[in-house]
C-alpha cells in the first residue's frame, strides 16, 4: 500500500523560510519522489525536487526477515526566502515499484497551497482635483484619497481626523469601465446663511433634497443632506467674512476599491468625500491608516489641511532692462501648504504683456519687457479649497545702454528714464573718483 499526505501550511510572508513536508506509507521499495510547482490553473507542472530511490533497499530490522515493516518516509523541500511569485498550489508525488513486477510502478500524490503575503510598500495621502480655486459663496466638497501599493492580499484602510476614526457612511464601488478612481460629486448646495430663506434659518430646517449626482442617497439620509437656497444678489454677501450653514458634524463619505498588479500585488484606494468648511477644517490633521496580516502595527499617512499664507515671490534678474526677459516665481509659503494651490498672476490696471487677462503657474515670464511696463504692478493669487492670499509686486525696468535710445523729448531727454539716468550719473561719478 502506498499513502501520501501533506501538512498544511499557515500564510507566510515574504521573505521568510518555508518548509514543504510530504509524509507517506508504504510497505514497499520505494522509486521515487518529485516536487511540483502547479501553475496557469494546473496544465504546468514545474519539477521543483527529485530524489531517485533506485538503488536504495529497506530491509526489516525484525527477526522474522520475511516480514517487511511498514516504512514511513518524510520528504521535506525548503524555500529560504519566499517570493510573491511562489505563491500557488505544490504537490508531492511517490512512486513505489509494484510487488508483481519491478517493470511497473505505483504512483500516490498530495497537494497543498502555498500563501504568501506580502505587506505593503508605500502609502500616501493626496487630494484630488488639485489644484482646485476656494469660494467664499459656495460649500465645496473635497475628496482625500489614500493609495496603498504592494500589498497583498488587500489591505483594511481607514480615515482618522485629529487621531479619531471616522464614522463614514460607505459607497458602492463603480461600475466596471468606469473611472475607478474619479471621486463622485456628492453635494451640490450653496451654504452661505444669507441664501437661506430665515424661515428655515429660524426654525432650523435644512428641507430635502438628493445630496448624490450620480445615484440615489440611502435611506433615512436624504433629508439631512441637502439646503433649500433662493437665489440673492452677490452684492448681498460678505467676501471677507463668509458664514457657512452646517450641521454639528460633517457628513463623511467613503469608498473603498483595489486593482490587482501585474506583480500579483493589490493597489488599494480609499477616498473620503465631505463637504469642506474653510472655518474649522483649515489645520484640521487627517490620516490614512493600514492594517494587513503581514504587519505587526498599522502602517499611517497623514497630511494637516492648511490654507496658503504669504507667499514667497522672486523676481529674475533683480535688476530689470529693457529687452530681457523677466521671469516672476513663487517659490514657496510661510508655512506648510495642502492641497496644492492654484496660482493666478494678474497685472493690476491692466493686460499681460502677452495681452492676456491672466496666467495660471508659479511662474509668470514677460519676454523682452519694454520701457513702458516700468512700474507696473503684478498680483499672485494662491488659492487651494480652504483659503485664498494674494501678494504683490512692482516691475522696475531700466533703460539698456545696449539698445539704441528713440527720438528725445522737447526737454532733451527720454520720458520715463529720469531714474536711469540719474543711477547712470551716479555711476559715473564713484568711476571717476575711484580712478
Amino acid at each position: 500500500y502506498l499513502t501520501v499526505s501533506i501538512e498544511p501550511l499557515p500564510p507566510v510572508v515574504v521573505g521568510d523560510a518555508v518548509t514543504l513536508k510530504c509524509n507517506f506509507k508504504t510497505d514497499g521499495k520505494m522509486r521515487e519522489i518529485v516536487w511540483y510547482r502547479v501553475t496557469d490553473g494546473g496544465t504546468i507542472k514545474q519539477k521543483i525536487f527529485t530524489f531517485d530511490a533506485m538503488f536504495s533497499t529497506n530491509f526489516s530490522q525484525m527477526e522474522n526477515y520475511r516480514k517487511r515493516e511498514d516504512l514511513v518516509y518524510q520528504s521535506t523541500v525548503r524555500l529560504p526566502e519566499v517570493r510573491i511569485s511562489d505563491n500557488g498550489p505544490y504537490e508531492c508525488h511517490v512512486g513505489i515499484y509494484d510487488r508483481a513486477t519491478r517493470e511497473k510502478v505505483v504512483l500516490a500524490s498530495g497537494n497543498v497551497f502555498l500563501n504568501v503575503m506580502a505587506p505593503p510598500t508605500s502609502i500616501s495621502v493626496l487630494a484630488a482635483d488639485t489644484p482646485a480655486p476656494f469660494s467664499r459663496y459656495q460649500a465645496q466638497n473635497f475628496t482625500l484619497v489614500c493609495v496603498v501599493s504592494g500589498g497583498k492580499p488587500a489591505p483594511l484602510v481607514y480615515f482618522k481626523r485629529d487621531g479619531e476614526p471616522i464614522e463614514a457612511t460607505p459607497l458602492p464601488e463603480p461600475p466596471a469601465g468606469a473611472s475607478s478612481w474619479a471621486p463622485r460629486s456628492l453635494l451640490h448646495r450653496d451654504l452661505d446663511d444669507t441664501k437661506v430663506p430665515k424661515s428655515l434659518a429660524a426654525d432650523g430646517e435644512l428641507g430635502m433634497g438628493n445630496p448624490f449626482a450620480t445615484a440615489d442617497p440611502p435611506r433615512g439620509l436624504a433629508a439631512e443632506r441637502d439646503s433649500v437656497t433662493e437665489s440673492i444678489p452677490e452684492t448681498v454677501v460678505s467676501r471677507e467674512f463668509p458664514r457657512w450653514v452646517h450641521m454639528a458634524e460633517p457628513i463623511y463619505y467613503f469608498r473603498h476599491t483595489h486593482a490587482p498588479v501585474s506583480d500579483g500585488t493589490v493597489e488599494a484606494r480609499a477616498t473620503l468625500t465631505w463637504t469642506l468648511n474653510p472655518q474649522i477644517d483649515n489645520e484640521a490633521l487627517f490620516s490614512c491608516e493600514v492594517k494587513h496580516p503581514a504587519l505587526s502595527m498599522p502602517m499611517q499617512s497623514e497630511v494637516t489641511l492648511v490654507a496658503p499664507k504669504g507667499p514667497k515671490i522672486t523676481m529674475t534678474p533683480t535688476r530689470a532692462r529693457v529687452g530681457d526677459t523677466v521671469r516672476i516665481l513663487v517659490q514657496g509659503f510661510q508655512n506648510e501648504v495642502f492641497p496644492e494651490p492654484l496660482f493666478t498672476w494678474t497685472r493690476v490696471g491692466s493686460r499681460l504683456l502677452d495681452g492676456s487677462a491672466e496666467h495660471d503657474g508659479k511662474e509668470l515670464v514677460l519676454e523682452r519687457v519694454p520701457a513702458e511696463l516700468n512700474g507696473s504692478m503684478y498680483r499672485c493669487t494662491a488659492q487651494n479649497p480652504l483659503g485664498s492670499t494674494d501678494t504683490h509686486t512692482r516691475l522696475i525696468v531700466f533703460e539698456n545702454p545696449n539698445i539704441p535710445r528713440g527720438p528725445e523729448d522737447s526737454n532733451g531727454s527720454l520720458p520715463g528714464h529720469c531714474g536711469f539716468r540719474f543711477v547712470l550719473a551716479l555711476t559715473l561719478t564713484v568711476i571717476l573718483e575711484l580712478t
